[in-house]
């Protein structure tokens, strides 16, 4: 996968964009997406979120 938040973000397409762990929309060159990164079973794992509202209810569930 590309890296979707680097600078330049031109190389993100539809195939290789993250989705919303939320919603599952694909984040292609959102102002809005939003990567959370935790620690599980000792690796990293990345969420990402296509909004603060996929965010929050992600937070909630």
């Amino acid at each position: 996968m590309v890296d979707p938040t680097s600078d330049i973000g031109e190389d993100v397409t539809e195939e290789n964009a993250p989705e919303c762990e939320q919603c599952s929309s694909k984040i292609i060159q959102s102002t809005s997406h939003r990567v959370v990164s935790e620690i599980e079973d000792g690796r990293a794992v990345h969420h990402h979120f296509c909004s603060d509202d996929c965010h929050d209810e992600w937070l909630a569930a």
